[in-house]
C-alpha cells in the first residue's frame, strides 16, 4: 500500500511539473513571436512609407557604386543632375544617407584609379580628390585614400 501511495504521489508531481512547464513554454513562446511580428509590421510600414521615387534614387545610386568610386557629394550631385538622373535633392539625399557605403574605401578606389591613369603627387592627389570641380571626397576621406595607397 505504501509503494502504491509513494507511486501515486511520484505520478501526480511528475504530472504536475509537465503541466507547469508547457504552460511557461507556451508563454513565452508566444510573446516573442508576437513581438517579432510587430517589429516586422513596424519594418514594413517603414519601408511602405518611403516614396518610390526615393527607393528608384537608392537604386541607382547603388548602380553607381558598383562600376565606379563616388564621394557623398559626388554621388548627390550625380542624382540630381540635369545630365544624370534629374532626381528631386530630396530623394537624392534619401539615396545618399541610406546607402550602405565607406565613403573612405570609395576615396581610396578613386585614388587608386588616378594613380592608374595619371601617377601624380600625394598633395596633387588629395586636392583632386577634394577638389569641387572634381570628386568632392571630405578632406579626411582623401587623407585616408592618400593614407592608404599602398597598402
Amino acid at each position: 500500500m505504501k509503494k502504491l501511495l509513494t507511486l501515486g504521489v511520484v505520478s501526480l508531481s511528475t504530472l504536475a511539473l509537465i503541466a507547469c512547464s508547457n504552460s511557461n513554454n507556451k508563454n513565452t513562446s508566444k510573446e516573442p513571436a508576437t513581438e517579432i511580428k510587430k517589429e516586422n509590421k513596424k519594418v514594413a510600414k517603414k519601408e511602405d512609407s518611403v516614396p518610390t521615387e526615393y527607393k528608384n534614387a537608392l537604386k541607382s545610386a547603388e548602380n553607381y557604386l558598383s562600376f565606379s568610386a563616388f564621394s557623398k557629394q559626388g554621388l548627390y550631385d550625380q542624382l540630381t543632375s540635369d545630365a544624370g538622373d534629374k532626381y528631386p535633392a530630396e530623394a537624392a539625399q534619401y539615396a545618399v544617407d541610406n546607402i550602405k557605403a565607406d565613403w573612405k574605401e570609395q576615396a581610396l578606389k578613386a585614388a587608386k584609379n588616378y594613380q592608374k591613369i595619371t601617377p601624380m603627387s600625394n598633395d596633387g592627389l588629395k586636392e583632386q580628390l577634394m577638389s569641387s570641380a572634381g570628386d568632392k571626397y571630405t578632406e579626411e576621406e582623401a587623407q585616408y585614400a592618400i593614407d592608404n595607397l599602398d597598402k
